[in-house]
C-alpha cells in the first residue's frame, strides 16, 4: 500500500521537511508514505476563487496518476477520526490492496470540486492549522496509526 499525500505548496521551511521525513522513514515498506507537492499558482490580488480552481485542476491532474486510490480530502468540516479509527481505516485499505491519496489544499482551502469528488472528508482538527504543520501532523498520525496495528509501544 502507498499513501500519497498530495499537498498544494512547495518550498516549506526546513523544520517541516525534517519533521515529515522523520515520520516518513519510520513507515514500513508495506505502507509507504509519499509526498507529492503541487506548486501554487502565481498569486496576485483578485479572484481567490480562480486560484482555488487552478489548484484544484492541478490536484486533479496529479490524481490521474493514482486512479484507483481511495481519495480523502482534508477539510476542517470533515469527519474527525481518533487514532484507533484511523488505524482501522489504514488496515482495511492495506488488506484490500488499495492505495490512499490524501488531499491538502492551498492557503485558501481545497477546491470544492476536488473535495466533493473525494471518497471521504477527514478533519485533523476544528482549529485552523498552518498548511506546513498539517504535513508533519498528518505524517505523525499515520505513523501512530500504523504502530497501533503493529502492536508497537509508540502508540501508548
Amino acid at each position: 500500500m502507498r499513501i500519497h499525500l498530495l499537498a498544494v505548496g512547495t518550498k516549506m521551511p526546513a523544520w517541516v521537511n525534517d519533521g515529515f521525513r522523520e515520520y516518513q522513514k519510520r513507515m514500513p515498506p508495506d505502507m509507504r508514505l509519499e509526498l507529492e507537492e503541487i506548486p501554487l499558482p502565481k498569486r496576485s490580488r483578485g479572484d481567490t476563487a480562480a486560484l482555488v480552481r487552478a489548484e484544484g485542476e492541478a490536484l486533479e491532474k496529479r490524481l490521474e496518476k493514482h486512479p484507483t486510490a481511495h481519495r480523502v480530502a482534508l477539510e476542517v468540516t470533515g469527519r474527525a477520526l481518533d487514532t484507533p479509527a484511523l488505524s482501522e481505516k489504514l488496515a482495511t485499505l492495506r488488506d484490500l490492496g488499495q492505495d490512499l491519496a490524501i488531499l491538502v489544499g492551498g492557503p485558501d482551502g481545497l477546491c470544492p470540486r476536488v473535495s466533493a469528488a473525494a471518497h471521504e472528508r477527514w478533519s485533523l482538527s476544528s482549529l485552523t492549522l498552518p498548511h506546513p504543520l498539517v504535513r508533519v501532523l498528518l505524517a505523525e498520525q499515520l505513523y501512530r496509526g500504523w504502530t497501533l496495528l503493529a502492536g508497537h509501544p509508540y502508540h501508548r
